[in-house]
C-alpha cells in the first residue's frame, strides 16, 4: 500500500501548500447502508411489519396507527418516500411509537425497538447485488472503505457480518457510535481520523440527501446512488454525481479527474479533531470514540 498522505492542518503552512496544489484525490470511501447496499423496502419492509405487529400485540387499531407514524403502508410491506424509517435514528422515530403506545420514549425502550429490529432485518437482509465483490475490489485498488447509517451500530455491524463485510470494512457507525448522525459531518470526520485521510480526499456514497449533505459538510465528495427511495430529481442539487448503484464505483473512479480545492473550502474539508469548535459533534470526547473503535479492530490498517 502506498503511504497514506498525513492528515493536514489548516494552521500548518505545508498542509497549505497541499490544498494549493489541487491534489484532491479519492483515497477513501464511505458507504450509506440502506438503500445503498441492502435494498430497503424488501429488508426492512417484512422487518418492520413483524415488529409494530408485536408491539401492537393483536390491537388492529394500534398496528395501523404505529404504521401511520412510519409512513408504512402495511397491506404492501412498503414505505412512502418520507418515511421516518427511512433517515431518522430510533430515538426519532420510536418517540412517535412510544406515544402510539402509550409508554414512555426512555433508553429501554428505544433499546427494546433497537434489538426487536435488529432481529427481524438480519432474518430479511436482501443485498442489492454483491456489496463483498464490489467492495473487495476497490479494496483490492487500496481504498480504504467504511460503513456508516442512522441504524444503532449493533445493527450496522450485524448487516455487514452476514453480508460478509465484516473483513473489509475498517469503519462502521451508527447513530449511537458517538459521532452525530448524518446530515451532520460528524460521521464523515471520524471516518476522516479514523483511516488518517483527509476529508476532502473522501468519497460518500448513498442514497439519501441526508447522506450527501453530510459528505459536504465535512468537506468530502458526494456521490448518490439510485437504488434506494429519493429520485434523481431529489439527489442532483446535493451530488457531486449521480451513479444507478454503488457497482459502477469501479468504472467511475476510473474516470473520476480530482477538481482543484477552493480556498474557501481549505478548514472545512481538513479539520482535525483538535481544531474541532468546543462542543461540537467533532470534539476531542468524539476524537477518542474513534481511538477507541479502532483499538476493538486492531487499528487503522487493520480489516473486521
Amino acid at each position: 500500500m502506498t503511504e497514506q498522505p498525513r492528515q493536514a492542518n489548516p494552521n500548518d503552512a505545508c498542509a497549505s501548500a497541499y490544498l494549493r496544489q489541487g491534489t484532491r484525490q479519492i483515497r477513501a470511501i464511505l458507504f450509506d447502508k440502506d438503500g445503498t447496499l441492502v435494498d430497503f423496502q424488501r429488508t426492512w419492509g417484512p422487518a418492520v411489519d413483524e415488529v409494530i405487529r408485536r408491539l401492537a400485540a393483536g390491537n388492529r387499531a394500534v398496528y395501523e396507527q404505529l404504521s401511520a407514524a412510519s409512513r408504512f403502508i402495511g397491506s404492501e410491506r412498503r414505505f412512502l418516500p418520507d418515511s421516518p424509517i427511512i433517515g431518522e435514528p430510533t430515538n426519532l422515530f420510536g418517540a412517535r411509537w412510544a406515544e402510539v403506545l402509550g409508554c414512555s420514549p426512555s433508553a429501554a425502550f428505544f433499546a427494546e425497538i433497537n434489538r426487536l429490529l435488529c432481529d427481524a432485518t438480519v432474518m430479511h437482509l436482501a443485498a442489492i447485488g454483491s456489496p463483498k465483490t464490489v467492495l473487495n475490489e476497490l479494496a483490492r485498488r487500496r481504498y480504504r472503505i467504511g460503513m456508516c447509517t442512522n441504524d444503532p451500530e449493533l445493527t450496522a455491524r450485524a448487516h455487514a457480518c452476514k453480508l460478509g463485510l465484516d473483513g473489509i470494512l475498517e469503519f462502521i457507525a451508527g447513530y449511537d457510535s458517538g459521532f452525530g448522525i448524518k446530515p451532520q459531518a460528524g460521521p464523515v470526520l471520524a471516518f476522516a481520523h479514523a483511516v488518517g485521510v483527509p476529508s476532502a480526499d473522501i468519497l460518500v456514497v448513498g442514497d439519501t440527501v441526508f447522506d450527501l449533505d453530510a459528505a459536504h459538510a465535512a468537506g468530502a465528495v458526494a456521490v448518490g446512488v439510485l437504488t434506494g427511495l429519493a429520485t434523481a430529481e431529489t439527489l442532483a442539487p446535493h451530488a457531486d454525481a449521480l451513479i444507478a448503484s454503488y457497482a459502477e464505483l469501479p468504472d467511475w473512479l476510473e474516470g473520476y479527474r480530482p477538481p482543484s480545492v477552493q480556498p474557501s473550502t481549505r478548514v472545512a474539508t481538513t479539520m482535525l479533531w483538535s481544531d474541532s469548535p468546543a462542543g461540537s459533534k467533532t470534539d476531542m470526547s468524539t476524537a477518542r470514540a474513534v481511538d477507541e473503535q479502532k483499538k476493538s479492530i486492531g487499528g487503522p490498517g487493520s480489516r473486521m
